[in-house]
């Protein structure tokens, strides 16, 4: 999605950087439910610079088709009220891989595509085929139609 978009401005994501899958969170919000379907929203994770963080919110916000804009911005410490998540999680993402946080770096979370493998989880489905987390579904729309 919006990540190549990042890279060609000097953005690249950290878990591009370091060859790993984005590290990706479970937290206590629920989503809207619809019939069987329930769970709880993941966000996925990825550090900036302070000076960095409104050119990536105005970058991904192009694609609300695609993540969208950052839900949240902040330090580890400020996860615990919105989401649920407290601050030593960080280093152990749900889903994906760790990455390196540097001194003075903020974290930014945007909503995330394994979200509706929670809903599909709780509906306990006898049988559902979606994607691996990090890996999005193949489609035969192109980055800019998802804008």
């Amino acid at each position: 999605s919006w990540e190549g978009e990042l890279e060609r401005e000097g953005l690249t994501p950290r878990h591009i950087e370091e060859g790993r899958n984005v590290p990706m969170y479970r937290t206590n919000v629920p989503n809207a439910s619809s019939g069987v379907f329930r769970g709880t929203l993941v966000i996925s994770m990825r550090p900036y610079h302070p000076s960095k963080v409104e050119r990536v919110s105005e970058i991904t916000s192009r694609y609300p088709g695609a993540h969208g804009a950052p839900l949240h911005v902040g330090t580890a410490d400020s996860l615990l009220d919105k989401f649920g998540i407290e601050a030593g999680r960080i280093g152990q993402p749900d889903y994906g891989d760790c990455v390196s946080v540097r001194e003075g770096e903020v974290l930014m979370f945007w909503a995330c595509g394994v979200t509706p493998q929670t809903a599909v989880a709780e509906a306990k489905l006898d049988l559902c085929i979606t994607h691996s987390p990090g890996c999005m579904l193949v489609t035969d729309l192109l980055v800019d139609e998802i804008r």
